[in-house]
């Protein structure tokens, strides 16, 4: 079997006296799928920044593709290669176009030419089915269209994993199907995915595995059939029932 993508061992992540995240250890293999539900403030989005180090974790381990994640700045360069990240907002430059944001990071990270990084971000452009607005400006886009060029974004550094906190909280909702049915492909693509969301019929439809969490600690991980049907911890049950009915 190939070794785990991610591995987090017994990660802890305090704000001053505040714990954010205790004793938290999960795997995530190769083309693996995880949701990652929980209610608000139990350290699902700590976590996965802690990930490619937007957050600082203070105790435990992190690798990612065998690195491990702490202080040292090559190593986080290397990580950051590795793992495509999409937020809840979405972080576009207003005052470029949309394939301007898109051929940024190739052309000054990874110092990709600039004809062949407009070519790249046309083709992921066309992969979330927003080409036709390469030359549109953030403000010019709807919520939805701003999300899947964030999307986009992210897959021209070509990832081996990809993060998302929460990526369809900030939309209206008529426009949260259309950025789920790009994350849906990518998942079918085989694409590794770690993703923070509310969203139960995505994790239903697309999870491997769901990852409930609460107050800074994984309650429960198991299939989606197992968590939606039988959850085993009372905290899962709960949060479950008030979700399952919203």
């Amino acid at each position: 079997m190939d070794a785990p993508v991610i591995v987090l061992e017994q990660v802890n992540k305090w704000y001053g006296g505040f714990q954010a995240l205790k004793d938290v250890s999960l795997t995530v293999g190769r083309g693996e799928r995880v949701v990652v539900a929980g209610p608000s403030g139990s350290g699902k989005s700590t976590m996965i920044r802690c990930i490619n180090r937007l957050e600082r974790h203070q105790s435990g381990r992190i690798l990612v593709n065998g690195i491990e994640v702490g202080d040292d700045l090559r190593a986080i360069e290397a990580v950051r290669r590795e793992v495509g990240m999409v937020f809840q907002h979405f972080n576009l430059f207003p005052h470029l176009t949309v394939l301007e944001n898109l051929t940024l990071a190739p052309i000054w990270v990874k110092h990709t030419p600039k004809r062949e990084a407009a070519a790249l971000a046309l083709g992921h452009l066309d992969r979330v089915r927003i080409a036709d607005l390469a030359g549109k400006y953030p403000s010019q886009l709807s919520g939805g269209q701003q999300q899947r060029v964030a999307i986009a974004r992210a897959l021209c550094l070509r990832p081996r994993v990809m993060l998302f906190d929460e990526p369809t909280s900030a939309l209206d909702p008529e426009m949260i199907q259309e950025v789920l049915d790009v994350m849906v492909e990518l998942a079918e693509a085989g694409m590794t995915m770690v993703c923070v969301t509310h969203e139960m019929g995505f994790a239903r439809t697309v999870a491997d595995r769901v990852v409930f969490m609460a107050d800074g600690q994984v309650v429960e991980v198991g299939r989606p059939d197992e968590i939606f049907t039988n959850p085993r911890e009372e905290r899962t049950r709960r949060f479950l029932g008030r979700i399952l009915r919203a």
